[in-house]
């Protein structure tokens, strides 16, 4: 696809914003709206838009407009531009932008960051490169079609001219906008001389060295510290508290109820302490008393129990294409499992906070770790009566995001206590905050039962799929789509639900959905598979090589991420040994394709993941260093989730820390090797794709090793420990 195309439905609603600051640096933009053609030039550097700032020095600086939580947006957003603006990575500075809504969408989640800002990231940076190039094409009166730029410079080869980018944001700045239609925009990895390359992230040396950049490094001048207790149980509200007690403690400056809302997403119920500094707002905390008004006593206990008898009802049937009792009745063989898995917490590194200031005009500034700061905004607004004019949102680096932080409870929490105190205050989490008011990844059971013909195919699929509700819905992050996999790829598929109800709040967490129920699906074909008496990886490919109907993924890319990764794992090519065993799994999410082989060594019960092997597909990679790094994140967080479960009692979370939610240790880590298909096709995000078939891919690897059948989670349910 070429960019006149891609840009083509643009055109009518984007344009490109150039003007001259006063300092003489161009700045470049692209926003929506009719365009204004011309450009002013009043000063010393062009800013040809929001994106690009190029001064008289000759540096560039680029604007990163989503949160950075280790992702690497705020790297491969502005290699995009530098790849289009033809300059010289040295030459560039990164810059974090605010919430601003001239950049459109500014979340990390669902892995759309690359996706959307694909466009308005390339338009920024060929806008600005072609509106010098004709500038320096008009001084030099030369056809602009004959300037190259390279590093930073226009360059005429016929005459032996070279021009600065530097020399040029005077005569560039006064030129009309190009039109959109007319960019012809770098899409395939054959063009790119940046992207694709080992870039290390911007932040690392600050981050190495100690300097402030997350949310809980924010310092204010005559800052306050401030905690917030909210009731165990969740949704509890304040019937009374020891508030004049707390209020004489030492460094204490205020202590009040907060009513809250009913919203589980928003402002809760509970009692904020402040101080002078957290370490006394923190101790104070240790002596409030609370009498909590509680509505509910959600178990994990009565869950189970909810969950055993359903197992025995219908359901409601969401989908059911062919004859599934009929095709089950002629199968040569049936396989039946049930699969569960518990709920998790997202478990950040950096528990959450936020810092607030509020001033006597109405005006309030926040500094947040957000990964959806607007929603933050629009949250605060309508809790606190702010008009969100009056909001400013600053973007921190986020220590560790995974879905949690697009929730904004903390930001409307400080909102609140900052404005009743009037000066600038730092709210900041404990550990135990963080894990007891999650928003959990809720737990399933997934019955299946498939049926065998005399080829070992799959010519039958019935799941039952047991998950969590409220008031008849379910709740987020608990839906399974009726167009999953392996729905339209076997001729009698039938899919039926049954809900638990909960009052647990839940929500995204890291691939929603996909990271929980791949495991299950994938670990059932592994059984399917042997019940067939089948290779693991013919009866995928097999399983890849037809559809019934609309196919749920692209079978070709599917099937080509998991060749690149058995291939090159050595599947079937080498003799393992009694105590080694390989396991693999595939999965499509979030626009990526991945596939992974899992080599674990087993000493009995006790396992070692020495090594995973990926395949994947999600379009030209912008930043190796990058996408190595989500890669080998995603495999590590699969294998440390898989042996971590939270649990409730009397509607509480019972876990608190990582003395009892113990994360991997490093010296658990397996290798992880990384193999990416260069594809032409549209890049997508990589936060979330990889994550998901890694689970599976250890699970059956342990099978291979072990003989033991991993059917529930936490591993240590089935005895492993890893």
């Amino acid at each position: 696809m070429n960019g006149t195309t891609e840009i083509s439905s643009m055109d009518r609603r984007a344009f490109l914003k150039v003007s001259l600051l006063t300092s003489g640096a161009l700045v470049v933009g692209v926003a929506c709206g009719n365009s204004s053609g011309a450009t002013d030039f009043t000063g010393g550097t062009w800013t040809p838009n929001l994106y690009v700032r190029i001064d008289t020095n000759g540096e560039v600086t680029i604007v990163s407009k989503n949160p950075e939580a280790g992702q690497g947006v705020k790297t491969a957003f502005p290699m995009v531009v530098a790849e289009c603006l033809n300059v010289d990575w040295k030459n560039v500075s990164v810059e974090q932008a605010p919430l601003d809504d001239r950049y459109g969408r500014q979340v990390i989640g669902g892995s759309r960051g690359t996706p959307d800002g694909w466009n308005d990231l390339r338009i920024a940076g060929t806008a600005a490169r072609e509106l010098l190039k004709s500038a320096a094409a008009e001084q030099w009166d030369v056809p602009v079609a004959e300037c190259e730029a390279v590093n930073g410079s226009v360059t005429h080869k016929a005459s032996g001219r070279i021009a600065r980018y530097e020399v040029l944001l005077k005569a560039a700045a006064a030129l009309p906008v190009p039109e959109l239609a007319e960019l012809r925009l770098k899409s395939r990895p054959a063009e790119f001389d940046l992207l694709g390359t080992f870039v290390p992230g911007v932040d690392n040396p600050q981050i190495l060295t100690g300097q402030p950049l997350f949310g809980c490094d924010t310092r204010l001048d005559g800052m306050l510290y401030a905690v917030f207790e909210k009731c165990p149980t969740f949704g509890g509200r304040v019937r009374s508290a020891n508030i004049d007690r707390v209020r004489s403690l030492p460094g204490v400056k205020q202590a009040f109820v907060v009513q809250g809302t009913d919203d589980l997403t928003g402002l809760l119920p509970g009692v904020a302490i402040v101080a002078n500094t957290w370490w006394a707002a923190h101790s104070a905390r240790k002596q409030l008393r609370v009498d909590w008004e509680t509505d509910h006593a959600d178990s994990t206990e009565a869950y189970e129990r909810q969950a055993r008898a359903l197992a025995n009802e219908t359901g409601e049937t969401l989908r059911a294409d062919g004859d599934v009792d009929r095709a089950l009745d002629k199968s040569r063989r049936i396989v039946e499992a049930t699969y569960y898995y518990p709920f998790v917490s997202h478990a950040n590194m950096e528990p959450q906070n936020c810092t607030a200031q509020y001033s006597e005009s109405g005006q309030l500034e926040l500094w947040a770790p957000s990964q959806n700061p607007k929603a933050g905004r629009e949250l605060i607004s309508r809790t606190l009566g702010i008009p969100e004019k009056r909001i400013h949102v600053n973007l921190t680096r986020i220590g560790g995001g995974f879905g949690r932080r697009l929730r904004n409870d903390f930001m409307v929490e400080c909102a609140w206590i900052a404005r009743e105190v009037g000066k600038p205050v730092q709210l900041q989490w404990s550990r135990e905050d963080d894990m007891r008011h999650d928003f959990y990844r809720p737990a399933a059971w997934h019955h299946f039962k498939a049926g065998i013909d005399s080829d070992g195919r799959m010519i039958a699929f019935d799941h039952h799929f047991i998950t969590f509700g409220r008031n008849g819905k379910t709740v987020s992050g608990a839906g399974l789509s009726p167009r999953h996999y392996p729905a339209g790829l076997v001729p009698n598929f039938r899919l039926r639900q049954s809900l638990v109800e909960t009052n647990v709040p839940t929500g995204p967490w890291r691939s929603p959905g996909h990271s929980a129920y791949c495991w299950a699906y994938q670990s059932f074909f592994d059984e399917v598979a042997l019940a067939g008496e089948r290779d693991q990886l013919e009866f995928r490919l097999d399983l890849l090589s037809r559809s019934f109907g609309e196919p749920p993924l692209d079978l070709k890319r599917t099937r080509d991420t998991l060749a690149l990764a058995a291939a090159k794992a050595g599947w079937g090519q080498r003799e393992l040994g009694a105590d080694r065993g390989m396991g693999m799994a595939f999965h499509f999410d979030h626009g990526g394709f991945v596939s992974h082989v899992a080599e674990v060594v087993a000493d009995g019960a006790n396992v070692k993941v020495e090594k995973v092997f990926s395949g994947i597909d999600v379009g030209p990679i912008l930043n190796l260093s990058g996408a190595r790094n989500q890669v080998e994140g995603a495999v590590v967080d699969a294998l440390s989730t898989a042996q971590l479960e939270i649990t409730f009692a009397n509607g509480a979370a019972q876990q608190s820390n990582f003395s009892d939610y113990e994360l991997l240790r490093m010296n658990q880590a397996p290798a992880v090797e990384s193999h990416f298909i260069q594809s032409d096709n549209s890049p997508t995000g990589l936060g979330e794709p990889p994550i998901a078939a890694a689970t599976p891919a250890i699970a059956n690897a342990i099978f291979a090793a072990t003989g033991e059948r991993i059917r529930e989670l936490p591993f240590s349910r089935s005895g492993i420990v890893v």
